[in-house]
């Protein structure tokens, strides 16, 4: 019997999901977590054919999470799932070891797809995603620049362009203020720039 695990904060999403796996796979085990310890604690009993997993969840360092999920248990096939811009994230955790991204928004029968083939071993990407790659492949652009952040910087760098504040970080991911200034300071660093503005317009020049 096929297990799976659900890794998402929202209960109606999680619900949802395991509804459509239930009638995807019968008979078949569904296990949900609200968070990463949650998950962690899951994963080391249990062995899934598939996890399911959002990127941004209250005291979750997901990114961590999906290079656990690769070190430690490799045959566990991850699919992102997530209502988060797969242009800023996607590469990151399909670097990180994830078998694909796919939107919340996304149809039924494309999460269904999606489902299916990375349970089959192969990636997904969608068709979106998958025109971006090869985009990128024909341009002649130099280095984005956010490659070179951290996972922790890059973490907080999303999280201040989507409009959070430094507070509301600290408190998100359970971090000293301190620490968080300090994480925004070798980030401004790296990717040369003084202030928020300058930070939006180098990620809209990279189309972050």
């Amino acid at each position: 019997m096929k297990k799976f695990l659900l890794v998402d904060d929202h209960t109606v999403v999680r619900t949802g999901v395991k509804l459509l796996l239930s009638e995807m796979f019968k008979p078949c085990e569904v296990h949900e977590a609200g968070d990463g310890d949650t998950a962690t604690d899951l994963l080391k009993l249990n062995q899934y054919e598939l996890v399911m997993m959002d990127i941004q969840m209250p005291k979750t360092d997901t990114l961590g999470l999906m290079e656990y999920i690769h070190i430690t248990l490799p045959d566990t096939k991850v699919l992102m799932f997530s209502m988060s811009a797969e242009n800023i994230y996607a590469k990151r955790f399909l670097k990180a070891g994830a078998m694909g991204f796919i939107s919340k928004d996304a149809s039924l029968d494309e999460i269904t797809k999606a489902i299916q083939q990375v349970l089959s071993n192969k990636k997904y990407f969608s068709p979106a995603l998958t025109d971006k790659f090869m985009q990128e492949s024909l341009k002649d652009t130099p280095a984005n620049p956010f490659d070179k952040l951290s996972r922790r910087e890059f973490e907080i760098a999303s999280l201040l362009l989507s409009g959070v504040t430094l507070s509301e970080i600290s408190h998100s991911l359970n971090l000293q203020i301190s620490t968080v200034g300090t994480h925004k300071a070798r980030m401004f660093e790296k990717l040369n720039v003084t202030n928020l503005l300058e930070l939006k317009e180098l990620a809209t020049t990279y189309n972050l």
